[in-house]
């Protein structure tokens, strides 16, 4: 094989970064004209900044190998190597390199600095630029230019993309499966520092004077979106009232922080007590299941005139001295080892009445690994000890459910959930004051809404009664 054909091989691997969310830089390491190491970029998706594309190439041919020293080896790599790469080339003691591209602002193979020519060095490696040079610029300058495009388009719609954020594109909502309504998107809250987060909001009355229309504040939890509620939707809309449905940060239409460190429960706590300031709710009954419970649930001791009612469903509240049940210890440990878990496949496995087209529907916010920092910090951030994140705080809401609350109550309970089921779900039961027995879905697991119109129906009947007339201020 020529350098042109193994450049080529290169550059499948620059394709694969790129699909992944990484700047498209591939590599393969060649010895007697095989292939014993290959790489891509991976600095965003390994959270590791030498996880160039050189580096993984260097690091599996030495694994493979047996050995760091590869000194009868070749390194092809799209674009010229920057001065960590190029030492680590030379420490392995290559015989010779060769790029594509060449890189004005980093390239230390000839065009800002010259590691291989320096003869103070105890290794000479060779190298070699420009095989297949356009065509490996064409992939980094289509790659940029694609992001510039983006970045664009956002500014003109004033929600300009933060540099530390990723937003996954419109098309991945193509078509959705029952989810027709219009994205709603909010960027000047306080706590969002110019991240975009989407909500729906559906069926607000113009009518300044109606006083019995309820509005239902879904929010979702992990790994899930707004798409959750669908089945649930339509029926608040068909009884005359109104929906409102955030997505997370990090999950659904709403921005996605590049850094698993953004995500905590203070700071999502914030944000959406700030949205529901921002929106001012009123006449709400709060619709929380998993994550959307852990943190709505905490929310309306903060202003309890805004709050009518409760529709609890698979959630808890992370108190810290309470033991966190086993099987979310084993949902987090899985979470932990398969980091890249497929979504669509999980919610196939609980729910078999769901379609194809559903099930894919919960993949398509997370295109790639730089999407999915969200998925993999919230599973640590249930709050699991008195001083936790969020704990202290949880606490006091349980205090309020206790003695404070004075709305209606309706729990819903996915009788097959192995996390958040019936024992954990009937603890929480004692804790709301006033709330009845649950209602138990025989069939549904953790993601109990997708059996959701049952729920709906009942829910309409125990809160619609008595609404007429009803006001929060």
């Amino acid at each position: 094989m020529s350098d042109a054909d193994f450049m080529q091989l290169a550059l499948a691997q620059s394709r694969q970064a790129a699909a992944e969310g990484e700047v498209p830089v591939g590599a393969v390491l060649v010895r007697d004209g095989h292939v014993i190491g290959s790489g891509r970029n991976g600095p965003i998706g390994k959270h590791d900044p030498t996880a160039h594309a050189e580096i993984q190439a260097l690091r599996a041919a030495a694994a493979a190998d047996g050995n760091y020293r590869l000194d009868d080896c070749e390194l092809f790599v799209t674009l010229e190597p920057c001065a960590m790469c190029s030492g680590a080339m030379l420490h392995a003691r290559l015989k010779r390199v060769v790029f594509g591209a060449s890189d004005p602002k980093t390239g230390a193979a000839g065009s800002v600095v010259n590691l291989f020519a320096n003869p103070q060095l105890n290794h000479q490696t060779g190298v070699q630029g420009g095989v297949l040079a356009d065509e490996c610029g064409a992939v980094l300058q289509d790659f940029f230019q694609q992001r510039r495009d983006e970045q664009r388009k956002e500014t003109k719609m004033n929600h300009p993309l933060r540099d530390d954020a990723l937003r996954t594109p419109d098309t991945a909502f193509d078509a959705l499966p029952g989810y027709p309504w219009a994205p709603h998107y909010i960027s000047d809250l306080p706590s969002l520092a110019g991240l975009r987060m989407h909500y729906l909001d559906e069926g607000a009355s113009t009518s300044s004077a109606r006083t019995d229309q309820l509005t239902w504040l879904c929010l979702h939890g992990n790994p899930a979106w707004s798409f959750l509620y669908r089945k649930m939707i339509p029926l608040f809309l068909a009884a005359g009232h109104r929906v409102v449905a955030p997505d997370l940060i990090g999950f659904g239409k709403s921005d996605k922080p590049k850094k698993d460190g953004f995500h905590t429960f203070s700071r999502h706590r914030q944000i959406l007590l700030e949205l529901v300031k921002h929106l001012d709710l009123k006449n709400v009954v709060l619709v929380v299941q998993d994550w959307g419970g852990l943190l709505g649930l905490t929310l309306p001791m903060a202003s309890p005139q805004r709050y009518r009612g409760l529709l609890v469903m698979n959630t808890t509240l992370g108190t810290g001295d309470v033991p966190l049940s086993p099987g979310f210890v084993a949902w987090r440990e899985m979470c932990a080892k398969n980091a890249e878990f497929d979504v669509a496949r999980l919610f196939a496995r609980g729910n078999p009445q769901m379609s194809a087209e559903e099930c894919a529907a919960y993949n398509a916010p997370f295109p790639d690994k730089g999407h999915r920092a969200a998925l993999r910090a919230f599973p640590a951030m249930v709050p699991e000890f008195e001083d936790s994140d969020g704990a202290a705080v949880s606490r006091q809401a349980r205090d309020f459910w206790r003695e404070r609350w004075q709305g209606q109550a309706l729990m819903a309970v996915g009788a097959q959930d192995p996390v958040l089921g019936l024992p954990v779900m009937h603890g929480l039961q004692k804790v709301i004051r006033g709330c009845p027995a649950p209602l138990v879905l025989e069939q549904a697991g953790h993601f109990v809404q997708e059996h959701g119109q049952a729920i709906a129906e009942q829910a309409l009947g125990v809160f619609t009664a008595g609404a007429m007339g009803y006001s929060s201020s």
